[in-house]
């Protein structure tokens, strides 16, 4: 079986160099950049299955590459990796399209354990044929990243459209706090956070408030789901 290969970002040359060895020890494919440009250049001329990314990079910084990657590669795994521990700089990293945001510093296992459930969601998770995926006159084009409702564009954050896509992946199906939580998220659902909610709401105000009938509905200790018509 090939080897899945891994992109760590990061200027802290011990880290960086730390994270190869472990990595490639437990059979990962690993190059590493020490600057922003650098990273960029790899992500550019070679396939990464997950990305490691630190914030504050020479040259450009996480946040610019994080937006950058996630524009090129929406489905691709992005964990940042950094110092920064303030809630503001958390809510950025998810803005940008981060899918997990870890503080150093950091237990190996641990982020080895969520690289292992990062790339298991991007392999088991199915794509349709043509990449566009549809509720009712809602669609999302998952190769120039569209969102339309009654062909009227609508502009989503990186987050919003990662929400959306995983809710029209299981498309008349009820997904969980939780599942949203690990899937979208990529963290361990904490049950005193409405940062789900706060994104639902988000989007309904987007793709249902101007719209009939609604595609996202609400079960009551059950979770969310998205259907083709309003029952």
């Amino acid at each position: 079986m090939e080897e899945e290969r891994i992109l760590i970002i990061e200027d802290e040359h011990k880290i960086a160099d730390t994270l190869k060895l472990g990595l490639s020890e437990n059979g990962y494919d690993v190059e590493v950049a020490y600057d922003g440009i650098t990273g960029q250049e790899l992500f550019k001329a070679n396939q990464y299955d997950l990305i490691i990314l630190d914030i504050n990079l020479p040259a450009k910084n996480g946040y610019a590459l994080c937006k950058d990657f996630r524009m090129v590669n929406p489905g691709i795994p992005i964990i940042i990796l950094t110092s920064l521990i303030e809630l503001e700089d958390k809510i950025k990293g998810y803005e940008v399209g981060a899918d997990d945001y870890i503080v150093k510093p950091f237990e190996f296992k641990e982020l080895l354990l969520k690289i292992k459930v990062f790339l298991k969601r991007s392999l088991s998770q199915a794509l349709p044929e043509n990449n566009i995926l549809t509720a009712g006159d809602l669609e999302m084009n998952l190769d120039n990243k569209e969102v339309k409702r009654n062909n009227k564009l609508i502009n989503l954050t990186a987050k919003e459209f990662q929400l959306l896509e995983y809710l029209l992946l299981n498309k008349n199906k009820v997904v969980s706090r939780s599942e949203i939580a690990t899937n979208v998220w990529g963290i361990d659902f904490d049950t005193n956070t409405n940062v789900i909610d706060v994104y639902i709401n988000y989007l309904r105000n987007k793709i249902d408030k101007s719209f009939e009938p609604r595609l996202i509905q609400t079960l009551i200790g059950m979770g969310y789901i998205v259907k083709d018509k309003e029952s």
